[in-house]
């Protein structure tokens, strides 16, 4: 928070030095300047810009929802106040934003914002709201490979096995997340840890003398594909390098989504590509220790979604999803029964032209780029069904608090963003109105979907999932790839 004198004023002699040496140390003489000094760093470290502007505009230097969700989050640590997203979108040029956020904190004053704590591993470890929901559901469909999280990787040069594999056990025992096994007493789940030294299971095949290797692999894939996950034993986690030739390996890597998501992707790649680069050089393990672990974010969400909190969300929610219909889309054959999860991809490419225009619709409209083609998706489907009232689902990452911006774990949310068609609107009120929803929704996204659809209680049934039939993920959470030493690495799913 900032710090302040008795009688009020910001105490100057208590502030860090500004890591930018073109702000001048008068900044520091009003609160304006000091917190524009802590969003300049905090935009430059989240949008990778060396320098910041008072005037730079945060969507035009390539600022976005799930980025807006981290400059609130590292705001209520840098000076001590929740900024409302629809602030950040209603004034994005720094300074403008600062004097907001100023004023806000001269009618309420720094606020002691909720911390995650590491909690007791004496005791019982509870399971966070969305492992619930997948423990439930695993308990429904036994053997269930629905819920997997593949990864295949093609490595060409020379691999060091054992760098590769001590990276592999370092990240095992970095990440309780990946170590938790459900164990259940009276039907009622708990999280055990395994010991950090069981090391993370990798069968290794050598198929270099086999005229058929491909296929051979190919039927490797597609077994591992098909072999569920015991949840009460693990890991829940595991892997298999095939020798390929002397020079080229695969690496397949499954998860169970109780335990990871896309984000956490992000994070196993970044440090397995960190701790192999190291271990290969000879040297010892470089990244620093993880203050909490996912056991003790579980602890603190059942603690602070309670009380007054819980209810405002929850009302939110009924109040924005109340009366919805289901989406019916024209098909050239009947829905079955019951759902198969049967599937297939149509590849559909923006290029770069199209992309650009949609960038500065977007910018004219104070939208971002996601919430632009949220918009067309909702116009189709409108189109398609004639319906003027949709809920659309967008995975969210969740990811609102700093402590938790580097743990592999299951923190993914489902948001249900119900879309307003009627009236026929212009596009610049669809744009409106969709803005709208997207920041409410963001707002209000620590209650988990399945939480909302017990308050909604939509019509049940086995042949379409609730509250929403449609969904639009967008994938910015920024995955990335390995970049290890001696080694040319692509994915190698579309092949396999």
């Amino acid at each position: 928070a900032l710090p302040l004198t008795p009688n009020g004023k910001l105490d100057r002699n208590a502030l860090p030095a500004p890591a930018d040496e073109a702000y001048a140390l008068a900044a520091y003489e009003a609160p304006q300047g000091a917190v524009e000094i802590a969003l300049a760093r905090i935009w430059a470290e989240l949008l990778g810009v060396e320098r910041i502007s008072r005037h730079d505009h945060f969507f035009e230097l390539g600022g976005h929802s799930l980025l807006a969700v981290q400059v609130s989050s590292r705001l209520s640590q840098a000076v001590g106040i929740e900024l409302p997203l629809s602030t950040l979108f209603a004034r994005p040029v720094l300074t403008d934003l600062a004097a907001s956020i100023v004023e806000l904190l001269s009618r309420s004053g720094p606020q002691q914002l909720p911390s995650i704590a590491a909690v007791s591993r004496h005791e019982p470890l509870v399971l966070s709201f969305a492992q619930q929901r997948l423990w439930f559901l695993a308990q429904l469909n036994v053997g269930s490979t629905n819920y997997h999280i593949p990864l295949a990787l093609r490595l060409r040069g020379v691999l060091d096995g054992r760098a590769w594999q001590r990276s592999l056990d370092r990240l095992f025992a970095r990440h309780e997340a990946l170590r938790s096994v459900f164990v259940a007493t009276q039907g009622k789940p708990r999280v055990e840890v395994l010991p950090p030294d069981a090391g993370l299971p990798v069968l290794e095949h050598d198929l270099r003398h086999r005229a058929d290797a491909e296929a051979a692999l190919l039927d490797l894939c597609q077994e591992e594909a098909r072999t569920p996950f015991d949840l009460a034993r693990g890991p829940l986690i595991r892997g298999h390098l095939v020798r390929m030739s002397n020079d080229e390996h695969v690496f397949l890597l499954t998860q169970h989504h109780i335990v990871s998501d896309g984000w956490s992707m992000g994070v196993l790649l970044r440090e397995l590509s960190q701790l192999y680069r190291a271990f290969e050089a000879g040297q010892d393990d470089p990244l620093p220790a993880l203050a909490i672990q996912y056991p003790d974010y579980a602890a603190w969400q059942r603690q602070w979604l309670s009380g007054e909190r819980l209810q405002k969300q929850a009302q939110y929610w009924r109040s924005a999803l109340a009366g919805t219909t289901r989406l019916v889309l024209p098909t050239d054959r009947a829905r079955p029964a019951q759902q198969s999860f049967a599937a297939a991809t149509v590849p559909i490419v923006i290029d770069a032209d199209l992309t650009g225009k949609l960038k500065r619709l977007s910018l004219q409209h104070g939208t971002t780029l996601f919430m632009t083609v949220l918009t067309a998706w909702a116009a189709v489907l409108s189109r398609l069904s004639g319906q003027d009232d949709l809920v659309i689902g967008v995975p969210s990452a969740n990811r609102g608090q700093r402590e938790i911006e580097e743990l592999i774990g299951f923190f993914v949310n489902t948001l249900a963003l119900r879309l307003d068609l009627s009236g026929e609107p212009s596009v610049s009120e669809l744009l409106e109105r969709t803005r709208r929803t997207v920041l409410a929704a963001q707002e209000h996204q620590d209650l988990p979907f399945e939480q909302v659809v017990e308050i909604v209680q939509p019509p049940r049934a086995l042949d379409h999932t609730p509250l929403l039939q449609v969904m639009l993920a967008w994938e910015n959470n920024g995955v990335g790839s390995l970049d290890l030493p001696g080694l040319n690495i692509e994915a190698a799913s579309e092949e396999i």
